[in-house]
């Protein structure tokens, strides 16, 4: 291996690397760094020292070098591959430590990744991370049954520490490759372009890495449109050959081809975007097939807004097989996207074939709405007693049209009827209302009830047809609406009352005419209850009650167990005990004289507990006012005597005085105090008795 550098003279000095091992079959210079293969292996010459810094043997000694000569290449300036017989070894070059040197170059190889191949090696050359490959390939003949020559196969590969993984192989058709050795074939790349030659004796095949649109042609030949799609979509800048939008429309067609009617209507949505005109093309390509139901759901209905006749077409599609569809289209789809009037019109003409049908009704309503013929909507809701009714009413505001609806509505759904009327009286008066509801009383009964719950006096005026409205539909809550009202006749209400001889009611309408012993004689004689007798005179609280009571119960001896039980804490119980008679069986007489007792000693126990604690509370309030009487009160030159209203305090400090100062902060000279006429001494404030507000007396009486 000779070396030519140019000396003096612009001579060519030759200088011998090496020899005495065999031909050289590859030589590769890159950088300061120059390596070879002979018949014993590699070595790499390091230019700026001129040391020689490694041998890498050959590994399969029995392949003749010439017939699989080594693969060479420089994969950057420190790093070469090597490829011999089935084997790839890939050399790092790297510095040495200064203590390591001794006579020693100062660098060295150490082989990073290294690993066997299924074929012989023809060629080597880097792709990034990646190697690309030429293997000689043999295989054995179906037919003869002995080995022969195939195609060379291009590969790329990932190294791995000690494997690869194989990313793509292709087997390249070159002539007369049946012939061909080992040697036969080479590998060269041009680094900048990407370009790898695979060089036989009769052809020059160029390879170039795929692109995105060659990635995208393949999808396509193979008919996966999704992944080609989605592919264009990533690589949209770098993509030259081809469009999203045709791949998307052959997307569409593939899929329609296939019958994926749904499918392909959804992924117009995406493919299709804002384009009105291919928008408008597909519809009429859906509805050549029959399949317009489909894309129905996925028309746009704001940015882009096709033609009206679109819509139109497709709603009457619907109308023609599918009156659910075409409901939930209409109820779906801005009432601006189509002729409001000519689909009304159709769906008219096919009510007439079938004027009961719901479906066709209800959607008529919502079209009129949509028209603003709220009208027209009202009476088909109404129809049809559909609940979104009341909706309407509220939306639309049309309270003047229901003002002779208010029985419909009413029978549709009276609580929500009755709620919208009473939430709108400035619209529809309660007059109003009671008048249309005249000959349905049960309605007008249900009306007045949740307006008197709502306020007790609006209503005050019907108050009195109330009565008998509560008497016939709801009597439960009769006696809460007398005891509440405080407009209805109580004449007219008792004649009510006791013509359908309703007990409680007239005996809360007697106590409240002031008929107490009436009240009390009909619950002892209609309602034979002691218990509610009791509870009735507790509430009234007069003594003649509770002596018509006992009068009533004293030849009753249930009645007398009752009254024991329960009269201990209102009237004196030996009222009653001195009038049983002697040898009346009372029942449970002795659990009732114990209860009597038991209550009485209770009375007792709890006036001693309140004794005590009134005590006790008299006595902390007494401490804590004699020790705020006991403290002290500032005086100084501010203060004046209440009666002279000279300072109470002398201006010449070493002259005598003598103040009198009250609990009440009153001062006083005591020169200006009036004299007393009592024969106590104790003095009170003049100021605070004049305004009653108590007496003060004298807690300090300063002197000097």
């Amino acid at each position: 291996l000779l070396l030519y550098e140019r000396g003096w003279m612009n001579r060519w000095k030759p200088s011998v690397l090496h020899e005495g091992e065999g031909n050289i079959r590859n030589v590769k210079w890159r950088g300061h760094l120059i390596a070879w293969a002979n018949n014993m292996g590699v070595k790499i010459l390091d230019m700026v020292s001129k040391q020689r810094i490694t041998n890498v043997p050959r590994d399969d000694i029995s392949l003749r070098p010439d017939m699989y000569p080594c693969s060479l290449c420089w994969k950057d300036n420190l790093t070469l591959i090597i490829g011999w017989g089935n084997s790839v070894k890939i050399c790092s070059v790297k510095e040495r430590h200064a203590s390591e040197m001794r006579d020693l170059p100062n660098r060295y190889v150490e082989i990073v990744f290294q690993f066997d191949t299924e074929f012989y090696i023809s060629g080597l050359a880097p792709l990034c991370d990646q190697l690309v490959i030429l293997s000689y390939v043999k295989e054995i003949s179906e037919k003869t049954e002995v080995e022969c020559c195939a195609r060379p196969r291009l590969d790329i590969v990932q190294p791995l520490p000690e494997s690869c993984e194989e990313i793509s192989s292709d087997a390249l058709t070159v002539r007369g490759f049946q012939e061909n050795e080992c040697r036969d074939y080479h590998l060269e790349y041009s680094e900048g372009e990407s370009l790898f030659y695979i060089i036989s004796p009769r052809d020059v095949v160029v390879a170039k890495e795929r692109d995105q649109d060659d990635h995208i042609d393949w999808l396509l030949e193979k008919k996966k449109y999704e992944e080609a799609l989605m592919a264009a979509e990533i690589s949209q800048k770098t993509i030259k050959k081809h469009k999203i939008l045709d791949i998307g429309l052959a997307y569409i067609n593939h899929l329609v081809e296939k019958g994926e009617y749904d499918l392909a209507a959804r992924k117009c949505q995406k493919i299709l975007g804002k384009n009105t005109e291919l928008w408008e093309f597909e519809v009429y390509k859906f509805k050549e097939i029959g399949q317009l139901k489909a894309i129905s759901r996925y028309l746009p209905r704001r940015d882009p807004v096709l033609k009206p006749l679109i819509y139109e077409m497709v709603l009457h599609e619907f109308l023609e097989s599918d009156y659910e569809g075409f409901a939930t289209l209409i109820k779906e789809w801005p009432g601006d996207l189509y002729n409001n009037t000519i689909i009304v019109q159709a769906v008219v003409d096919h009510l007439k074939k079938d004027p009961q049908n719901r479906t066709l009704l209800r959607t008529l309503a919502e079209l009129y709405t949509y028209d603003q013929r709220y009208g027209r909507a009202l009476e088909i809701y109404l129809t049809l007693r559909h609940k979104d009714v009341f909706q309407l009413i509220h939306k639309h505001n049309l309270f003047s049209s229901i003002r002779d609806k208010i029985v419909l509505l009413m029978d549709f759904d009276s609580e929500k009827a009755v709620d919208m009327l009473l939430d709108n009286e400035d619209k529809i008066s309660i007059d109003r209302v009671v008048e249309e509801l005249e000959n349905r009383p049960e309605l007008q009964h249900v009306y007045l009830h949740k307006l008197f719950k709502r306020d007790h006096h609006k209503g005050q005026r019907y108050h009195e047809k109330q009565i008998s409205l509560y008497a016939e539909y709801d009597r439960p809550n009769l006696l809460p609406f007398l005891r509440d009202s405080t407009h209805c006749p109580l004449e007219k209400a008792l004649e009510i009352c006791q013509q359908r001889n309703f007990v409680e009611e007239t005996v809360y309408l007697l106590s409240r005419m002031g008929n107490s012993r009436s009240a009390l004689k009909m619950i002892m004689e209609e309602l034979q209850d002691v218990d509610k007798a009791i509870e009735f005179a507790k509430e009234q609280d007069d003594g003649e009650l509770w002596e018509d009571l006992i009068l009533y119960s004293i030849d009753k001896p249930p009645f007398i167990t009752g009254l024991l039980n329960n009269i201990g804490t209102h009237v004196d119980p030996i009222l009653l005990i001195h009038r049983i008679k002697e040898g009346m069986e009372i029942p449970n007489l002795r659990d009732s004289l114990v209860k009597i007792l038991q209550d009485y000693n209770l009375q007792i126990l709890l006036r001693e507990g309140c004794k005590k604690i009134l005590v006790a509370d008299s006595l902390s309030l007494l401490k804590k006012m004699h020790r705020t009487q006991m403290k002290g009160v500032l005086v100084d030159e501010e203060n004046i005597c209440e009666s002279c209203l000279s300072p109470i305090l002398p201006s010449d400090a070493s002259k005598s005085f003598n103040v009198v100062v009250f609990h009440c902060r009153h001062m006083f000279h005591k020169e200006c105090l009036p004299v007393s006429n009592t024969v106590s001494s104790v003095q009170f404030c003049n100021i605070c008795s004049a305004k009653h507000r108590g007496p003060g007396s004298a807690i300090l009486e300063m002197k000097k």
